[in-house]
């Protein structure tokens, strides 16, 4: 859904040549994309295999399960934006990357934006009824939920892909904008809009929602504090880890990403404008990138069932029995997934 630049390469701004040198585009990117790669894919091989073995007993693991397929969908774009950037391989695959991976990207960037926001209102209903439990009616509505943000963002995210129809060429692949057609600009710049209203709707979730959850953690607090059971606060405080990720890796970007697009579909900006808003874009960019490799600490510090089952398989396979035993005893005590607060 977004466009990018290579290196040196002259445009019209305009009606002048504006040449931008992304000489550090083509080295120092895609050596932190590889290293996002490596890891992200590790991490989230690792819980989606983990994942498969738990089953769907809360809206929460729904949503989990949702969002790990989304990050691994997002990083196996990674290796296309490597060479491409990197300018290892012809220019047809650059051509690819803006008619294809790089939809991919974005898709699953406001997949994963929206299963955030359903996580934090699904983790302030435990706050608020701890003991509440989910029943196979709020199961199947979890579901429906799941795919239809799946459907919404593909109906949106498709004709980026048919619109980017124009004849590519060693010249005009090196920036997307111009492969799309007419209506494809007018269509990516009218669906960059709703994707920050997505955005910005979900933060404004997201922090309402954890403005409610401390209240609920003081009040927690309050009840407890003459108990001795201060270790318990320190605990339930990981909740705090989804605002945490979400403000590190979307919040930059979409301070971003208006200015940029409008810098890539109208001549609004003097070339070096356009030069500081591409290099901004690229480094909020790898922020977003980075969520795909914070998301499973969300699995492993909020979802009890998944922290029980990594710690089973790694034990089962690494740990002395006496080991084993006090693994066993600590998942046992373990409730942050049944109490956050």
């Amino acid at each position: 859904m977004q466009t990018k630049a290579t290196s040196n390469f002259s445009y019209s701004i305009n009606g002048s040549n504006c040449t931008s040198d992304n000489r550090i585009r083509q080295v120092i990117f895609p050596l932190l994309y590889t290293l996002l790669f490596l890891v992200g894919l590790t991490m989230n091989g690792l819980a989606m295999w983990v994942f498969f073995k738990i089953s769907s007993k809360s809206n929460f693991i729904i949503f989990l399960k949702n969002t790990v397929i989304s990050d691994i969908l997002m990083i196996l774009t990674f290796p296309f934006k490597i060479l491409s950037d990197a300018q290892l391989v012809p220019w047809v695959l650059r051509g690819f990357v803006c008619q294809v991976s790089q939809v991919v990207f974005y898709f699953t960037m406001y997949i994963s934006i929206l299963f955030l926001g359903l996580i934090t209102i699904d983790r302030y209903q435990k706050a608020t009824s701890p003991f509440r439990t989910s029943t196979t009616r709020s199961l199947l509505g979890a579901k429906i939920l799941s795919t239809a943000i799946w459907i919404l963002m593909f109906i949106l995210s498709l004709p980026n892909m048919i619109l980017t129809n124009k004849k590519k060429t060693p010249t005009n692949v090196k920036k997307c904008a111009l492969l799309k057609s007419e209506f494809g600009l007018v269509w990516h710049e009218a669906v960059n809009y709703i994707c920050q209203l997505i955005f910005w709707v979900n933060l404004i979730v997201i922090v309402v929602c954890y403005i409610l959850i401390s209240k609920e953690l003081y009040k927690s607090y309050q009840r407890t504090r003459c108990t001795g059971r201060p270790s318990r606060k320190s605990v339930n405080l990981k909740v705090f880890i989804i605002i945490a990720v979400f403000f590190i890796c979307f919040v930059p970007f979409h301070f971003t990403r208006i200015p940029y697009t409008l810098s890539q579909t109208r001549n609004v900006f003097d070339c070096s404008a356009v030069n500081t808003l591409f290099y901004l874009k690229e480094s909020t960019l790898w922020l977003t990138s980075l969520n795909a490799c914070l998301d499973p600490f969300i699995y492993f510090f909020l979802c009890k069932s998944f922290r029980k089952s990594l710690l089973g398989m790694l034990c089962k396979h690494t740990a002395s029995p006496e080991l084993q035993a006090q693994i066993a005893v600590q998942n046992e005590r373990d409730d942050t997934e049944d109490t956050p607060v």
